[in-house]
């Protein structure tokens, strides 16, 4: 039985590379995979540098749960990031900087990181991944579609107007998003040319 990584195929993600020889084979490697996003989203909130003025701290989360989707696809990238929001929820310390639970003035964010996971994978489907350019739009959804649940949710939170949310909870952190872009716009389209040579 040939254990060497599928041909590649449109459609196809960087988790569908590897192999699994039967269904019961697939679903256990799926559920691996769904379980270490969940991990890794973890780990990466840990590195939390806070912002002065702002509740929201600069992670390497969202890069985490970005990375996720554009990896695994929309389904398991979405089942991903909901295990993890649902551990935290339940208790489980490793939103950003220590904490759990939800209602937090930041846990938009998490939410937000939930559908840009989705987003992402669905846009990865589709070849938005393979590209310097089009992973570089594909990370931009995804961060727009971050902001788009986590700042209302702060201004909702806090009692700010949306304004001032925006100003807190997303201008100081273009640049360190435009800095994740970057990363994944390099390692990505990287991670298919080499999965094309082993093909």
């Amino acid at each position: 039985m040939s254990t060497a990584a599928p041909a590649l195929r449109p459609g196809a993600v960087l988790a569908d590379l590897l192999p699994a020889a039967t269904a019961t084979r697939a679903r256990v490697r799926d559920a691996a995979l769904v379980g270490g996003g969940a991990v890794l989203t973890g780990i990466a909130a840990q590195i939390a540098v806070p912002i002065p003025g702002s509740p929201v701290p600069v992670t390497a989360q969202t890069f985490a749960a970005l990375l996720v989707g554009a990896s695994l696809g929309a389904r398991r990238g979405l089942l991903s990031l909901a295990l993890y929001a649902l551990a935290g929820m339940a208790g489980l310390p490793w939103f950003a900087g220590g904490a759990s639970g939800a209602g937090g003035a930041t846990f938009g964010y998490v939410l937000g990181m939930l559908l840009a996971a989705t987003a992402v994978g669905a846009l990865a489907r589709r070849g938005g991944d393979r590209g310097v350019l089009r992973t570089a739009a594909t990370m931009a959804a995804g961060n727009a579609v971050i902001y788009a649940i986590g700042v209302p949710y702060l201004a909702f939170a806090t009692g700010m107007s949306l304004g001032q949310a925006i100003a807190v909870g997303m201008v100081p952190f273009l640049i360190g998003d435009a800095v994740k872009i970057a990363l994944a716009m390099g390692a990505l389209p990287a991670a298919w040319k080499l999965a094309g040579r082993r093909a």
